[in-house]
């Protein structure tokens, strides 16, 4: 028999507004402990002096993480020039200083210089993996080691203010953009270096600002009386699964074929003939007038070259499984 998981069998995504100070992965815990979920998960870590908004799965929402740690996002920043840090924020050592020998039109030229894709190599302060630990591991033994260079793409770049030595920003950028490094390398192209004194996440895909929550409001409304808290409210705040794979093409299945669905059966489904190999769908049932959000699916090709989608016995889907119908 299964060990049963401890805690409230909630599903849904709350939008934390992460403070400056303290790690994603605390905060992480702090949220599954005041909702007493059974299991919950981050959508993309901010860093310690990072604040902003950072989506906390819990229960079958972790299953869709994965939608928007690949999703876009924007940061409000601001940056000083004249000066590097081993971090390229103001957690680092000084590495270097300069005069800040430029003018408002040479800043602008350079950071709008920065738009559209590019080669970006991550910081040694970075949580990626090498050899099986994070860079930051090496980084702070003043170990270096090889990283690639990765593909990113700055989607928008505003410039909001300069006073110099600051600047502040606003930038939209894919999935694994280090705002850290695209600073000091605005810094470099200037020839005076910069760091970051303030790094905001406003946006992850297409989720409101103005729903974000802080954990002293979370608080609040659980209350202080631990052996009986009071979840109403903070219920409330959840948004639905579904918001995390909303961008997906949509595909509507009926009674008979989500009964197979469920049951990790393949569906013919004559009415969708465009279903494309590789691509993930939100899956609805329209029993009754009514669409109900059933899970994600994934398209592939059967050995006879046709579409094809296969069923799970979950209706949450994770979308490392592939999950899918078939097409005639």
């Amino acid at each position: 028999m299964a060990k049963r998981r401890k805690g409230r069998a909630i599903n849904g995504i709350v939008l934390l507004d992460k403070p400056v100070g303290g790690s994603s992965n605390q905060l992480l815990q702090k949220v599954r402990w005041l909702y007493q979920a059974q299991k919950a998960g981050h959508t993309g870590a901010l860093d310690p002096l990072a604040s902003g908004m950072l989506p906390i799965c819990l229960g079958e929402a972790t299953k869709f993480s994965q939608f928007l740690l690949e999703a876009e996002k924007a940061y409000e920043v601001t940056a000083k020039l004249g000066v590097r840090t081993t971090t390229s924020d103001a957690d680092g050592d000084i590495v270097e200083e300069k005069p800040v020998a430029v003018c408002e039109s040479d800043v602008r030229q350079a950071c709008l210089s920065f738009l559209g894709k590019s080669k970006q190599i991550p910081s040694m302060f970075s949580a990626l993996k090498y050899q099986g630990k994070p860079l930051y591991h090496y980084a702070r033994q003043g170990i270096e080691v090889p990283r690639e260079p990765r593909d990113i793409d700055i989607l928008e770049l505003e410039i909001k203010r300069i006073e110099l030595p600051e600047i502040e920003l606003r930038v939209k950028c894919s999935k694994g953009t280090y705002i850290r490094s695209l600073v000091d390398d605005i810094g470099q192209k200037l020839g005076c270096g910069a760091y970051v004194t303030r790094l905001h996440r406003t946006e992850v895909a297409d989720y409101p600002t103005d729903q974000m929550v802080t954990i002293e409001q979370l608080e609040a409304l659980r209350g202080a009386d631990d052996k009986y808290p009071d979840f109403e409210g903070m219920d409330k705040l959840l948004l639905s699964m579904q918001t995390a794979v909303s961008r997906l093409p949509v595909i509507h299945i009926d009674d008979a074929q989500r009964m197979r669905f469920d049951n990790g059966q393949s569906v013919t489904d004559p009415k969708q003939p465009d279903i494309q190999e590789n691509t993930f769908y939100q899956v609805f049932s329209s029993s009754n007038d009514e669409a109900v959000f059933l899970g994600v699916g994934e398209g592939v090709k059967t050995p006879m070259d046709q579409p094809t989608f296969r069923g799970t016995d979950k209706i949450f889907v994770s979308p490392k499984r592939r999950v899918v119908f078939s097409e005639s």
